[in-house]
C-alpha cells in the first residue's frame, strides 16, 4: 500500500474528501480541517491500495491539489487492518505488478543528474573492467557492471520517451554521453599510466582472452541478451523488485565495452575498439527499445484494467440506486 498525505487548499478539501472516500481502494481516511499552515488547507491521510495508487493520483492532479497545495506518497511496509484487506480484495489485479507512473517517473527522473557521485562511479567501473579486459578476469568484469550506474539514465530515458518528456530524455542523453566519454578518457589515461608502471603492456590486449573476448565480438546474441535485460530491468524498476536489478546489471555489456574501447585506443589496436564500440552500441540500443516496450505493454494492460474497473464500479452504483 502507499500513505498519501495531502494539502487540500479549502475550496476544494471537500472534492478531494469526496474523490477518496468513494473509492474502494482507499483506506484509513482522515481529514484533519485547516492543520496545515505551508501552503494552508486541510490535511488529508489516508492509504491506497497500490493497484489504484496511479488512478488516484492522476485524479488528484486533475482537480489541481498540487497547484495550491501539495501530494506525498510513502510506502507502507507493514499493516494489519482487516479494512486494508477488504480494499485490496475489492480492487482488481496485483500489488506486485501495479505501476505507479508518478513514483516511476520521480525515480528515474533523480538519476538523469550528472552529479560528481555518477562521474566517479562509472569512470571507477570502467577502469576496472578495463583492468579486467587486460588481466582476461570475469570476476572484475562482473563487479565494474555492478557498479556502473548507467541503467539509471537509460530506465529515465524510457520513462521519458514514453511519457513524452522533452527535458528528461535531454538530461538522460546528457548523463550517458558525457559519463561513458569521460569513463573511457579516464580508463585511456589509466591504461597509459599503468603501461608506464610496467604493470601492464599491449601484449596483454592482443594476446588469447577467451573469457572476455565476447566483449569487442558482438554478434545476434547481443541483441538477445540486450533486450531481455531491458525488459528484466524495467519489471524490476517498476514492480520495486531491487534484488533483479542487480541481476540485469550483471547481464548488460555496457560498462565492459566502453573498457574495451578505451584499452584498444590506448594500444591503438583500432578493430578491437571498433568491435567493442558496436556491442556498446548495441546493447544501448536494445535496452532502451525493450525497456520502452515493456513500459507499452505496462501501461496498455493496467488502462484496461482500469477501465474495466470503472464499469464494474459504475454498474455497482447503478445496482445500489
Amino acid at each position: 500500500m502507499l500513505h498519501l498525505r495531502v494539502i487540500a487548499p479549502p475550496d476544494q478539501s471537500s472534492a478531494v474528501v469526496d474523490l477518496l472516500g468513494g473509492d474502494p481502494g482507499v483506506t484509513h481516511l482522515v481529514v484533519l480541517p485547516g492543520a496545515a499552515r505551508r501552503p494552508r488547507g486541510d490535511l488529508v491521510l489516508c492509504d491506497v491500495v497500490r493497484e489504484r495508487a496511479d488512478a488516484i493520483l492522476h485524479d488528484l492532479q486533475r482537480l489541481g491539489v498540487e497547484a495550491h497545495g501539495g501530494i506525498a506518497a510513502d510506502d507502507v511496509e507493514l499493516t494489519l487492518s482487516a479494512a486494508a484487506d477488504r480494499a485490496a480484495r475489492e480492487v482488481p489485479g496485483s500489488g506486485a505488478d501495479a505501476v505507479v507512473w508518478d513514483e516511476v517517473a520521480a525515480k528515474t527522473g533523480e538519476q538523469t543528474e550528472l552529479s560528481a557521485t555518477y562521474l566517479v562511479l562509472i569512470v571507477v567501473a570502467t577502469m576496472i573492467a578495463g583492468i579486467g579486459v587486460l588481466l582476461d578476469q570475469p570476476i572484475l568484469i562482473v563487479g565494474a557492471m555492478v557498479v556502473g550506474p548507467e541503467f539509471g539514465p537509460l530506465a529515465a530515458l524510457c520513462v521519458a520517451l514514453l511519457r513524452r518528456k522533452p527535458a528528461i530524455i535531454g538530461r538522460s542523453v546528457q548523463a550517458l554521453a558525457v559519463g561513458f566519454l569521460a569513463a573511457m578518457l579516464a580508463t585511456v589515461l589509466s591504461t597509459w599510466a599503468l603501461t608506464a608502471a610496467g604493470l601492464m603492456n599491449r601484449g596483454m590486449l592482443l594476446a588469447d582472452r577467451p573469457l572476455t573476448d565476447f566483449i569487442w565480438r558482438p554478434d545476434a546474441l547481443s541483441w538477445v541478451v540486450g533486450l531481455l535485460a531491458g525488459v528484466a530491468g524495467m519489471l524490476s524498476l517498476t514492480s520495486k523488485k531491487s534484488g533483479s536489478l542487480v541481476g540485469v546489471l550483471i547481464s548488460v555489456t555496457t560498462v565492459p565495452a566502453a573498457a574495451n574501447v578505451a584499452v584498444a585506443v590506448a594500444y591503438g589496436v583500432w578493430q578491437e575498439a571498433a568491435g567493442s564500440a558496436l556491442q556498446l552500441v548495441i546493447n544501448l540500443c536494445a535496452i532502451v527499445l525493450s525497456g520502452l516496450a515493456t513500459l507499452a505493454v505496462q501501461q496498455l494492460s493496467w488502462w484496461r484494467l482500469s477501465r474495466r474497473f470503472r464499469r464494474r464500479t459504475a454498474r455497482a452504483d447503478r445496482a445500489g440506486r
